[in-house]
């Protein structure tokens, strides 16, 4: 979820002071709240300083922004929700902004909803690879989405690869933005508000972080849900791309079933009709108005329609004039002051992951992940950002496996192409004692798209109720239908996790 919060921009430079020093650990801010500003009433912003670096727990600090929606009902308050909403580069602040009050009226105003923005990201110290938005956009220029002809894959490589000296260069917090680091100021954070245990809900790469969270602190949960989950030992070996190259062609198999089945604008046949349709933009690219779509542009505009349902009849209608274009052809150093999204991703992932360095090596796992389907190889090349990153020290690989002092719950979609029910299902083996609540539609994460989901995942938080054991809640209707309104969920990120 991206808002534009810029009236909350000066409380948030309020900086809590340390309040209690933990006997050779780092302090514990104290958190001064503020008003966000006339554009969010009711909510509350702050910032904190947090340890740069935990081996050196009182040496250099790095800023942690938060914005809260405080308990409406305080009489039964039972503390803090601190959210993750995805990425890695997701904005938390944002996040609790723009969902607090949804989730306040969903768990009966018994909790103060928190986001923040994790290390290097928005509001937290930003990690900037670029001196501003143009430079940004001058990044992605002469290069395609990901390279689909041999031809582009050397350059590719090397424009990505260049990042990794671009974004370390004369930036301390590059060195410092390991999940595992996020995980610590979250626990510093759970201290800071008073809270015993944590209540957390994290969704899809927040999944990484809660199961980052839960082996690394397995006795401070109170509740803890992952939702749209990754498989931690796949994702922090930089083995992502074996779920990857299968899971989106899953749910696209799903999409292009449901649409035949509405009779809707892209079908009937739309498998057929789709596999033209990359046959023709492969070889040239399709004009729609103002618009030229190439091959990676058709595959990226698929992947993103993965995200949501609600967004599958938009999807079709595009598929459905580009083909008809295609038979119609065939007749005939600035303060940066941008959104380090696109900056804050790979600093964390090249943080955490140990990736290939040679060009040879990710043509090689690129032909593995087109053997998947033809979503594998987008999913894989943006990883060359890493390719001369060198990983955090402080990274969490592992074990993945513990028992935690309170179970979690793992929420997972039947049909996810962006983190596939499997990693649902490794997850729930890892963590011992917790619960899978399986959700048999599509899309990514179930929480505000399937009620039945919802209702289980409240009122976990709010008493500790598991859902019975192999609990599936139903798939909502077919979004194709007419009179359908898809769900949607709390958040529609960028193309990440």
């Amino acid at each position: 979820m991206r808002l534009t919060v810029l009236a909350a921009a000066a409380a948030l430079m309020i900086t809590g002071t340390p309040a209690v020093q933990a006997s050779g650990g780092p302090a514990v801010p104290r958190i001064d709240w503020t008003a966000c500003g006339p554009d969010h009433p009711g909510f509350e912003c702050a910032s904190v300083q947090v340890p740069l670096d935990y081996d050196d727990p009182r040496g250099a600090t790095t800023t942690v922004a938060l914005a809260r929606k405080p308990a409406t009902d305080r009489a039964n308050r039972i503390g803090s929700l601190f959210l993750n909403p995805g990425g890695p580069g997701g904005s938390g602040v944002d996040f609790a902004l723009g969902a607090g009050d949804t989730l306040s009226r969903n768990l009966k105003g018994r909790f103060d909803i928190v986001g923040f923005d994790p290390r290097g990201i928005g509001r937290s110290d930003p990690l900037h690879c670029f001196a501003s938005e143009a430079d940004l956009a001058r990044f992605f220029e002469g290069v395609p989405g990901f390279p689909y002809r041999a031809a582009q894959e050397r350059p590719f490589f090397e424009r990505y690869r260049s990042l990794g000296p671009e974004c370390r260069d004369d930036q301390r917090i590059a060195r410092h933005m390991s999940t595992a680091d996020v995980a610590r100021d979250l626990d510093l954070l759970r201290r800071a508000v008073g809270d015993r245990k944590i209540s957390y809900l994290g969704f899809s790469y927040g999944s990484f972080l809660g199961a980052t969270y839960a082996n690394l602190f397995p006795d401070n949960i109170r509740a803890l849900v992952v939702d749209g989950v990754l498989n931690p030992e796949l994702w922090s070996s930089g083995r992502q791309v074996e779920s990857d190259r299968i899971a989106t062609e899953e749910e696209f198999r799903e999409f292009l079933r449901t649409c035949d089945e509405a009779a809707c604008s892209f079908g009937p046949q739309s498998g057929k009709r789709w596999d033209a349709l990359l046959k023709s933009v492969r070889a040239e690219p399709i004009q729609l108005g103002d618009v030229t779509y190439t091959y990676d542009a058709v595959i990226n505009a698929a992947l993103g329609a993965m995200y949501s349902p609600s967004d599958w009849p938009a999807a079709a209608d595009l598929f459905d004039q580009l083909s008809d274009a295609a038979a119609g052809l065939s007749a005939a150093k600035a303060e940066p002051d941008y959104d380090n999204g696109f900056d804050a991703y790979n600093g964390n992932v090249c943080a955490d992951i140990e990736f290939p360095r040679t060009l040879g090596a990710y043509q090689a796992t690129a032909r593995y992940a087109a053997a998947g389907s033809e979503f594998g190889p987008a999913w894989w090349w943006g990883n060359a950002a890493c390719a001369d990153w060198p990983t955090n020290p402080d990274r969490y690989t592992g074990p993945w496996r513990t028992r935690t002092n309170a179970p979690v719950l793992v929420v997972g979609n039947h049909f996810d192409g962006v983190t596939d029910f499997r990693g649902a299902q490794a997850v729930h083996r890892q963590l011992a004692g917790s619960r899978l609540l399986a959700y048999a539609g599509w899309g990514h994460t179930a929480y505000q798209v399937s009620q039945c989901a919802t209702d289980h995942t409240n009122a976990y938080l709010l008493s500790g109720t598991l859902p019975p054991v192999g609990t599936v809640c139903p798939a909502n209707p077919n979004p194709f239908l007419p009179g359908v309104a898809a769900a949607e969920p709390l958040f529609k990120p960028a193309h990440r996790r």
